[in-house]
């Protein structure tokens, strides 16, 4: 998965969202929507498309959805 599909799943769990509002280096936290069910959801999407585990401190210690994917590719190796 590219780091532009990543993008648009991870918006895609924002409710009422509109994708093009989101980018690579959005900071996701401060993006409307955001909230622990959000957070679950990214986590469980992660998993099933990486098969990379994530965990919620994870997510608290990265700022944009760049390094979340950063993360995953990480673990990938």
């Amino acid at each position: 998965m590219t780091l532009d599909e990543f993008v648009a799943a991870f918006a895609a769990k924002f409710e009422d969202a509109k994708i093009e509002d989101f980018n690579a280096d959005s900071e996701f936290k401060k993006m409307d929507g955001w909230d622990s069910l959000t957070s679950v959801s990214i986590i469980t999407m992660i998993g099933k498309e990486f098969g990379v585990r994530l965990l919620g401190g994870d997510l608290r210690g990265a700022k944009t959805i760049r390094e979340v994917y950063d993360i995953i590719q990480q673990r990938m190796k």
